[in-house]
């Protein structure tokens, strides 16, 4: 698959968000929403309220993550909002997981599951086959900055053969300091969307078109790959 970025607009300028986002506009593949609770993991980020402020700029799809406690709180007023993709994490919808997949779907999205550092894939192999993207979080949930947990390349990598050996369709999307230092590895082991937040875009360079074509180029340079 084509690699492909989304860039986690909890990381971007505030002050600056309509111009930001009419430059991403132009470059990235998406944007990825940011939603906690401050109960799931301590910490509060973005909002319903902020996807709808941003659907009336944004041409790229949203992704949802839902950090939440109780995610099918959250799933209508995501979709309503302009929602292209709604991933809870696996963990919080073990007791209704079937329910909330479906709720997902019939609210008109793409589904999704988001998978801790710590949480095998095993967690989730019997709805692997209905999800459309696997989330897998390479540093623990709630706040940007963290080191790259390298551990996380044979979860991948496990990730792509189990998708491979029964015929699953799901795309595999890495949450968690996507950035030069670690693109090879992500891509080598079977990462195929690569979500940028501070290390891989903001911090590059002042001008984001810039930081962007910057990026670009890293991602080339260290994966041989032509975007």
């Amino acid at each position: 698959m084509k690699p492909e970025f989304s860039v986690s607009l909890m990381c971007m300028d505030f002050l600056d968000i309509k111009h930001q986002i009419e430059v991403l506009d132009q470059k990235a593949d998406g944007y990825h929403i940011d939603i906690m609770d401050g109960h799931y993991c301590k910490n509060i980020t973005l909002s319903p309220d902020f996807m709808r402020a941003c659907a009336r700029v944004a041409k790229k799809p949203m992704d949802v993550h839902l950090m939440t406690t109780n995610p099918n709180d959250w799933i209508d007023a995501c979709a309503q909002a302009g929602a292209a993709l709604i991933s809870p994490h696996a963990e919080t919808i073990n007791t209704d997981c079937f329910r909330t997949l479906n709720h997902i779907r019939d609210a008109g999205c793409k589904v999704g599951v988001t998978l801790n550092p710590a949480t095998p894939l095993s967690y989730c192999k019997h709805y692997l086959n209905r999800i459309d993207v696997l989330t897998l979080m390479t540093v623990d949930v709630g706040f940007a900055g963290q080191p790259f947990i390298t551990e996380m390349l044979d979860k991948i990598a496990e990730a792509k053969r189990l998708r491979e050996e029964n015929g699953w369709h799901y795309r595999i999307m890495i949450d968690g300091s996507c950035n030069k230092k670690t693109f090879k590895r992500l891509y080598d082991a079977g990462a195929e969307t690569f979500i940028l937040g501070t290390s891989g875009l903001f911090s590059l360079d002042a001008d984001l078109a810039a930081a962007y074509d910057k990026m670009k180029g890293q991602f080339e340079e260290e994966t041989g790959v032509k975007l």
